[in-house]
């Protein structure tokens, strides 16, 4: 279909840079001064500039600029378009088959400062235009390409591939930050003490410890910061953990991996059904069948209870009881022999020297078949084969180290001059105060009896057992 031809004297601009890196659009204004030069040349008037900063032709990501200025063209409001080069307009062959299709039918003429003139209204032209644009095209796919493979070899060399300012390093990549490390040491043994994500993050930004871009953490920035292989000095490549780096950790491996282990089990995520709202919930057991306690309230003005999940064997004050418990974790914690919750250890812990030696085992033969395979000495059938058998091996040996590191919940209380202070400080993290009383104590609720107890009070601490942990 054609349309009216476009006055050739009403000129738009169109300019764009696929990554600023020097943050203030100064690389779109060096193009825009180009083309007002070139606009006066020609002689025609510039009506109207469009421009799309730090945004790729080659992604196929949307131009919001761009866009707009087709359907303008569409509308007939120019005749010429200038540009830097046709490189700024197009790098995908699709975009450019649309951009002809608006221009070739209004006679819209393009002009650029490099290139020269594009004639879309001759098959000639459009045969220049759509070589110009399969070689802009080629020159981004073989800088992909150069750098993929620059990418490569630094991994290869255990080096840094690049990217945003890693937290906890310098922009290098290598160059720790000692504050920022300490971070990550502080964040993962609070995490692997029972304490939620969620109140690492707010304590880090109450202490004006902000992100490596300065930006508050959250629940989610602060998951991903601490889940990344490089905290424990192993590097990641396309997505995969692809051996040890050149930079010093800022944790080692068994701590790392039992952080990621405790990051990603799905009991922490927070879902409507898995929060818990009550110290005890889960953790309190029935004296007499064993089960767990739950929570429930009967409504607005009726004291909240704790019953036996499983055989309504006991009923107690949810308030009263807490506070009882809290009381003897306290109480127990000022005695003069409480050190030993502190070093109290797992008999059966797992082997960590052996499972690191079967790590790092599994991840040579894993290079070793790589090798092997690229040198022509094993087929695709026996790399397959020999490579599924490592793997497993590594796998097994992760898990390993994944269980291996627990941070004892009430060290932080132990040395505390002022518990009582040092517990209320938790009040907005109840995960860490239920991880501190699974810790330390096995509490068994029994029936209480009725009645006044001695001293005036209704509550039976007798039908409360506490049993320490060693």
């Amino acid at each position: 279909m054609r349309h009216d031809p476009a006055d050739p004297q009403l000129a738009c601009i169109y300019c764009r840079m696929s990554e600023d890196r020097e943050g203030g659009g100064l690389g779109v204004d060096r193009q825009r001064e180009d083309c007002e030069d070139l606009a006066q040349e020609l002689g025609v008037t510039i009506v109207r500039v469009y421009t799309d900063n730090d945004l790729s032709a080659y992604s196929g990501k949307p131009r919001p600029g761009y866009q707009q200025m087709l359907d303008d063209l569409r509308a007939g409001l120019y005749g010429t378009v200038l540009a830097w080069h046709t490189d700024r307009l197009h790098r995908r062959p699709a975009e450019l088959e649309e951009y002809i299709d608006v221009c070739e039918p209004r006679n819209v003429q393009t002009r650029t400062v490099k290139a020269g003139a594009l004639d879309l209204t001759t098959a000639t032209g459009r045969w220049q235009a759509r070589q110009l644009g399969a070689m802009a095209r080629y020159e981004v796919e073989r800088m992909i390409e150069r750098q993929r493979r620059a990418r490569d070899q630094k991994v290869q060399r255990g080096e840094w591939s690049g990217g945003p300012r890693p937290y906890g390093w310098e922009a290098d990549g290598i160059t720790p930050v000692p504050e920022e490390i300490g971070v990550i040491r502080e964040a993962a043994e609070a995490i692997l003490a029972g304490a939620s994500i969620r109140s690492v993050a707010a304590g880090l930004n109450q202490r004006k410890l902000y992100s490596s871009t300065g930006a508050h953490w959250d629940g989610s920035t602060l998951r991903r910061m601490l889940h990344r292989p490089r905290n424990a000095g192993i590097l990641q490549h396309r997505g995969e953990e692809a051996g040890p780096s050149k930079w010093d950790a800022a944790l080692d491996e068994p701590t790392w991996r039992s952080l990621c282990a405790v990051l990603d089990d799905p009991a922490r995520i927070p879902t409507a059904s898995n929060v818990r709202k009550h110290l005890g919930s889960g953790l309190y057991r029935c004296g007499v069948c064993g089960e767990t306690l739950t929570s429930f309230s009967k409504g607005a003005g009726n004291p909240a209870k704790y019953k036996c999940r499983k055989n309504n064997c006991v009923l107690r004050d949810l308030v009263l009881l807490d506070k009882w418990v809290i009381w003897s974790l306290l109480g127990r914690l000022k005695e003069p022999d409480a050190g030993e919750l502190l070093t109290r250890q797992e008999s059966d812990g797992p082997d960590l020297k052996a499972a690191q030696a079967a790590l790092t085992k599994a991840r040579e033969n894993l290079d070793e078949l790589a090798a092997a395979f690229g040198a022509g000495e094993i087929d695709m059938q026996e790399w397959r084969i020999a490579r599924a058998s490592s793997r497993a091996r590594k796998a097994e040996a992760e898990a390993i180290l994944s269980s291996a590191v627990r941070v004892n919940p009430v060290a932080d209380l132990l040395g505390a001059e002022d518990i009582e202070a040092a517990w209320g400080a938790w009040d907005g993290d109840l995960a860490r105060q239920r991880a501190a009383i699974d810790w330390a104590m096995t509490v068994r609720v029994l029936p209480a009896k009725t009645g006044r107890r001695p001293g005036g009070s209704y509550w039976d601490a007798d039908a409360v057992s506490i049993e320490w942990k060693k």
